[in-house]
């Protein structure tokens, strides 16, 4: 398949992860995590994990996902730490998805669309994952904001966990609402920007025409969750490699707490990757 050249955010994909390779590195403080770690669950615990987690990776991945959840249980805190994990990636040339998975309707959803998107918020990311699950205009606010930025939206579409599949494989007007999402993304990113990017899970048969989307594709799921490298040609035959982005979080993180050895695993992940989608 060929990708046409994008404008936007599609551009600054592709440039990050020509120079730095498919993967996206998660960062998820879970508590069992941190105290595997040696680390206290608490913010201090926290703080210590992120500034081992931006070192190692940040240099490293072309995307970095911080799961907002694992944050936000610390509330004004950990919301601190996530602001300083956000701009410490940045700095170091990796984009940020923030994994908030936000959907809601109008003045609301602009709010959020403020949060993760404007320059003017300190949790501003490179894009933030959301739920089209209230209907797919209801990320219109999401969507401009983000295009308008040239910043991009990550829409749930197939999700690896196996109870999405009764809402996102139902019938709906003889497709699957998850095909619904896609071709939606697909006519949004007609005009070249791959603002509106997918959420896929790598774990399994996703039964999702993807051929025409152009922009890119969260695949999440390797190491813990099951799914391997040499998995992703047979589940994503139908994708343009170009815009597929495998996303690891513990089977990375596992390598912690030494940031050398985290930064291997990253390495050695990418390159696993890569080598598997040629």
């Amino acid at each position: 398949m060929t990708t046409a050249s994008p404008s936007g955010f599609g551009a600054r994909y592709l440039e990050t992860v020509g120079e730095r390779g498919r993967l996206c590195a998660g960062i998820d403080p879970h508590a069992s995590l941190l105290e595997e770690w040696g680390l206290p669950v608490s913010v201090d615990g926290l703080s210590r994990f992120a500034d081992i987690c931006v070192e190692a990776l940040g240099p490293t991945a072309a995307v970095i996902k911080p799961q907002v959840a694992f944050f936000e249980v610390f509330g004004s805190g950990g919301f601190a730490v996530l602001e300083k994990v956000i701009r410490g990636c940045q700095a170091a040339g990796a984009l940020v998805l923030a994994d908030a998975k936000r959907g809601d309707i109008g003045s609301t959803m602009q709010a959020y669309a403020t949060a993760w998107l404007d320059d003017v918020s300190p949790l501003c990311s490179d894009a933030v994952t959301v739920s089209p699950y209230l209907g797919f205009g209801s990320l219109d606010p999401a969507v401009e904001a983000a295009r308008a930025s040239e910043r991009g939206v990550f829409v749930l579409a197939r999700t690896s966990n196996p109870e999405g599949a009764r809402i996102q494989l139902a019938d709906a007007d003889g497709r699957g609402v998850g095909q619904t999402v896609v071709d939606a993304a697909a006519e949004q990113n007609g005009d070249g920007s791959a603002t509106v990017g997918l959420v896929v899970g790598a774990t399994r048969a996703h039964g999702l025409d993807l051929t025409g989307l152009q922009g890119p594709i969260l695949a999440p799921g390797l190491g813990a969750q099951g799914a391997a490298p040499a998995d992703l040609v047979d589940v994503f035959a139908d994708a343009d490699a170009a815009w597929l982005l495998p996303a690891s979080s513990r089977g990375v993180l596992r390598s912690g707490p030494a940031i050398a050895e985290l930064r291997s695993a990253c390495q050695r992940t990418r390159d696993e990757v890569e080598s598997a989608l040629g």
